[in-house]
């Protein structure tokens, strides 16, 4: 059977029903506001179920592990000191910030410490994959619909979605490489990878594009 994956030629993030008009809007849609925080839960609760799964961490934590080893800082420090690294690379890309942008860091790491006390933490390696696996595709989803609400990006689906309009490629790719770049730089500078970091690196890009794909032809028509 031939079966085209579309959506892995998905090069824009829709406009749905819940897509706030601007991204710098002071006065978003209540409906846009809501879908926002649902993903950003979701996110959040992907990237829980990878860390809970045991068998790896997601790349952009390699990469802090890494600046970790050579610094001296805390992961937490290390952690904010690339977004805000990262947030400078939205300048030449002409990225904006916006209501989105510190809603997303802020929700996600409070998912991040209400929910992973209450995950299953499995002894058998298949759950431990299964539960890494189902992690990756709820993060793409989440990340989908955030997006898709228009409330600006977190810092590095800033820089993301910034790529994507300069070169003009699919997003599925442009996730993949960013994240495989960054497990790479992670790796060498000492940072610890492992199965569940492949998981995200190669799956992120490809779930979050399917996630894009599969909103807009459910709801092409209800904008």
């Amino acid at each position: 059977m031939n079966i085209k994956l579309k959506f892995l030629k998905v090069k824009s993030v829709p406009k749905l029903f819940w897509s706030s008009p601007s991204a710098s809007t002071v006065r978003p849609p209540l409906i846009s506001v809501f879908i926002l925080i649902l993903g950003l839960f979701l996110f959040g609760l992907g990237e829980a179920l990878l860390i809970s799964s045991g068998i790896g961490v997601s790349p952009w934590t390699v990469f802090a592990q890494g600046v970790k080893n050579i610094t001296g800082w805390s992961i937490g420090f290390a952690t904010f000191i690339i977004s805000i690294f990262v947030m400078i690379l939205w300048v030449p890309l002409r990225q904006m910030p916006g209501f989105g942008t510190i809603m997303n860091i802020i929700i996600i790491a409070l998912v991040l410490d209400l929910v992973l006390p209450f995950l299953p933490k499995f002894n058998h390696l298949s759950l431990k994959i299964a539960e890494g696996l189902i992690g990756v595709i709820i993060t793409g989803l989440g990340g989908a619909l955030y997006l898709i609400a228009n409330l600006g990006p977190g810092p590095r689906d800033g820089l993301m979605t910034g790529i994507q309009k300069v070169t003009n490629f699919p997003i599925a790719w442009v996730r993949s490489t960013i994240e495989l770049s960054v497990v790479a730089i992670g790796w060498s500078l000492g940072g610890v990878a492992g199965i569940g970091t492949l998981f995200f690196a190669f799956g992120i890009g490809p779930s979050l594009a399917a996630s894009l794909y599969g909103l807009q032809c459910a709801f092409k028509n209800k904008k």
